[in-house]
């Protein structure tokens, strides 16, 4: 039977080392596989943390964006906001996808 650890944890720490490592491509793939290997379970939880790792910044500059957007300009800043961070879910994608590879490799290690 796999242990599983938290996949909360994994993510918030595969987060802030996308954070600080993230801007290479070993350090997505590190980063991811910290994820992994915290929330364990497997390969496939593995790698949902990684991919949540390398995503979250994406989501919460768009949340950010739509939000300031909103208060600064109405309605119209609230859609060029969600646009912008729209774009910037698809730009982090790349680092998504190579953390989420990590995570799968550390999910296997630990589970």
């Amino acid at each position: 039977m796999s242990e599983k650890g938290s996949l909360g944890l994994g993510a918030f720490v595969g987060f802030l080392l996308m954070l600080v490592l993230g801007w290479t491509v070993v350090g997505s793939f590190v980063a991811g596989l910290v994820a992994g290997l915290i929330a364990g379970g497997g390969a496939l939880r593995g790698a949902e943390a990684g991919f949540l790792s390398g995503i979250l910044g994406g989501i919460i500059i768009s949340v950010i964006l739509t939000i300031v957007g909103t208060a600064a300009l109405g309605p119209l800043g609230g859609l060029a906001g969600l646009l912008t961070g729209f774009a910037v879910i698809v730009l982090s994608l790349g680092g998504a996808i190579i953390a989420l590879i990590g995570g799968a490799i550390g999910g296997l290690i630990r589970g």
